[in-house]
């Protein structure tokens, strides 16, 4: 398999967490969104929507959107479960991983920043100001989930689902923004463990190929 992302992409960094707990090898074709090689032809023909990630299966096939590339990972290949076998469980799994990935991340993504400066004329401080709340405010929202029955070691119960895929990205993008995060004991202790494991460690930012580009 090919796997086209960058290596900051919170929704690239939620599929490479999954193809490590799946412990699954995967081609890594950088795609540098700081550089706009999502708008060149080379990538642009490949994916109808120029977002990252872009997961090209042996057959040739090509699935977009995070979530559903996880999904489809957890379906076809044996391994780490990343939903959990009921249907309550996986209900609760997946308003977790949506609470990041529809709820938060959206506000906070590449393009929607660089919309606020570039065409609203919005100053950095502001931007980053902007930020901050939403991601904290998300966060917030999250801790509270957190604390409702079925939360274990991880998000989840006592193993990493698809929404530990999703918390980490974020924090490591929080971090990056110098959002406060103290106050979420139950998020951060999920957080602590998930990056305690090797899969969670080779799959981060700074192990990315193009991390230094």
């Amino acid at each position: 398999m090919k796997l086209y992302n960058y290596f900051r992409s919170s929704a690239s960094f939620r599929v490479r967490i999954a193809l490590a707990l799946k412990q699954l090898p995967y081609e890594y074709i950088s795609v540098h969104l700081a550089k706009g090689e999502h708008k060149q032809a080379a990538f642009a023909d490949l994916s109808a929507d120029g977002l990252v990630p872009l997961l090209e299966l042996d057959d040739g096939n090509r699935l977009s959107q995070s979530m559903a590339i996880i999904e489809y990972l957890d379906e076809q290949f044996p391994g780490a479960a990343l939903l959990p076998a009921d249907a309550l469980g996986r209900a609760r799994v997946r308003a977790l991983a949506q609470s990041i990935a529809c709820e938060i991340h959206p506000l906070n993504n590449l393009r929607v920043l660089h919309y606020l400066v570039k065409e609203l004329q919005v100053e950095e401080d502001a931007k980053n100001t902007w930020y901050r709340h939403w991601v904290r405010s998300g966060l917030e929202a999250f801790e509270r989930q957190l604390a409702q029955p079925g939360t274990g070691a991880f998000c989840h119960c006592d193993a990493p689902t698809l929404a530990d895929c999703c918390l980490v990205p974020q924090i490591f993008n929080a971090q990056r923004f110098q959002t406060p995060l103290e106050g979420l004991p139950l998020t951060m202790g999920v957080f602590e463990r998930c990056m305690a494991m090797p899969a969670f460690q080779s799959a981060e930012p700074s192990a990315c190929p193009d991390s230094g580009a």
